[in-house]
């Protein structure tokens, strides 16, 4: 059986990783998801097990002794971070797998898994960016005024990916994303031993 492959999408708060994410996952119904950790507070609407597993500090810094976390980082004061069993568990079933995640996340699964696709997804422009952020209603503007200072460093780490979507037009980031996707199922790495099955060859 061919192993799975590791879609991971990124990009700064307020980009809109959770939405597009969610849609991509309605358009894949066999590509698996993995919940990441984090040690931050339910916001309003979100389900432990579902959003994020909601643990406590001590549980999360417990997880990272134990050498669990394939990836994790702190922003805010708040952990987060994803199962190192979960994705191998996944990826050697022969499943494809979906995340979400910021930059470091990002760069620490991309040294685990080279051969994975890296999707960054941006915002239009700094104004759109900072309206979607005031917004939520969920940040104080201190929060807002350290997540937009932080901005052009996570933009930076656009360059370590493989591919870039703007998102400007929700249906349009979402068709993209999905593209990708579509695409590199096709790749013939991945569909070689289906056809040598098939054929016989």
């Amino acid at each position: 059986m061919a192993p799975g492959q590791v879609f991971v999408l990124s990009g700064p708060p307020g980009a809109g990783k959770s939405t597009v994410g969610a849609r991509v996952r309605q358009a894949f119904p066999d590509l698996a998801y993995s919940v990441s950790y984090t040690t931050r507070s339910p916001r309003p609407g979100e389900t432990d097990g579902v959003d994020y597993h909601f643990v406590s500090r001590e549980d999360f810094l417990g997880k990272l002794a134990r050498g669990e976390m394939v990836e994790h980082v702190e922003v805010f004061g708040n952990f987060y971070g994803t199962s190192r069993q979960a994705i191998a568990d996944t990826v050697q079933d022969g499943r494809d797998l979906f995340l979400d995640t910021e930059v470091n996340g990002g760069a620490a699964l991309k040294r685990a898994f080279p051969e994975g696709v890296y999707i960054f997804l941006v915002p239009p422009s700094p104004q759109e960016l900072e309206r979607r952020l005031r917004g939520r209603g969920t940040e104080s503007p201190e929060n807002i005024k350290e997540r937009l200072a932080r901005v052009a460093y996570e933009l930076a780490a656009a360059q370590d990916y493989t591919h870039l979507v703007v998102n400007d037009d929700l249906e349009q980031a979402v068709s993209d994303i999905e593209a990708i996707i579509r695409t590199d199922r096709l790749r013939c790495a991945r569909r070689f031993e289906q056809l040598r099955r098939l054929w016989g060859v």
